[in-house]
């Protein structure tokens, strides 16, 4: 049986596309290319997109930082640092409550006797990463690097081994989960946050932020620093402590760290 080719026009090869196409091709070609950038880029970002504190607590509850609903989480980040982490331990002290702090790295290794205070005095050691850059910046292997030498330092300062991560900004990339994974390390953001870090933010302005985001169960953001905030920001986060406190109470629910905050947290704790 004879079979008949295909004409193909003058000027091209046999089995090319002719010239008029190629045009097409290219820009074919360049889509899928940027298409597949895309997907890479997505991969490697796409998960920030849980800082989006309204859509996290339905879309990813764990990592929202939702626990059993007679008990609220509070969490610290930033420290620790000389001049507002013991004001924060002294506080909660006498309260008789515990936290959970997620320490920097480079934190604990410049104050390694206060990071170890803060161990000391009960409270849950966490790891914010080793200087607070943001994760996006960083590719895979810096961001194992810096995770890795943060948890090291924490545990080597504090005596506790951290089994929670978060990361710094509430912003998570591909190679933060892929690094965290490795590490052992559970990532957890927060449901309320009291945004003291913004300029100009008081006790009361931080009250009321908190008030709207608060709920049996939930995770509170805190910070005992101002190294990325306005100097003394920390003090507005301070002041809402013990009226926090007392709201949580009055509607009957505990305040501790996460490791007290249900199976899941516990768990990660002991792993």
């Amino acid at each position: 049986m004879t079979t008949t080719s295909a004409a193909t026009p003058s000027g091209t090869l046999s089995g090319s596309p002719p010239l008029a196409d190629l045009g097409t091709c290219r820009q074919r070609l360049a889509w899928l290319a940027g298409g597949a950038l895309a997907g890479m880029a997505a991969a490697q970002i796409g998960p920030g997109f849980a800082v989006l504190a309204t859509f996290r607590p339905r879309l990813w509850p764990a990592l929202a930082g939702l626990g059993v609903l007679d008990h609220v989480a509070l969490t610290i980040d930033d420290g620790p640092d000389p001049a507002a982490t013991p004001q924060f331990l002294e506080m909660l002290a006498a309260r008789g409550v515990h936290a959970t702090f997620f320490m920097l790295g480079a934190a604990a290794a410049k104050s390694p006797e206060l990071a170890a205070a803060v161990a000391a005095a009960g409270h849950e050691i966490g790891v914010h990463g080793w200087n607070h850059r943001p994760l996006p910046r960083l590719g895979p292997l810096a961001t194992y690097d810096l995770l890795a030498r943060a948890r090291d330092r924490i545990a080597a300062t504090t005596g506790q081994a951290p089994r929670l991560f978060r990361p710094s900004y509430g912003v998570l990339t591909g190679s933060a989960l892929a690094a965290a994974r490795r590490l052992e390390l559970t990532p957890v953001l927060w449901t309320a946050w009291g945004r003291e870090w913004r300029r100009g933010a008081t006790t009361s302005s931080v009250c009321a932020t908190l008030a709207r985001g608060v709920v049996g169960g939930g995770t509170v953001l805190l910070h005992d620093s101002d190294r990325y905030a306005p100097e003394g920001s920390w003090r507005a986060g301070l002041g809402a402590v013990p009226l926090l406190l007392d709201e949580c109470a009055s509607k009957g629910w505990r305040v501790g760290p996460l490791r007290e905050h249900g199976t899941r947290w516990n768990r990660a704790h002991t792993a």
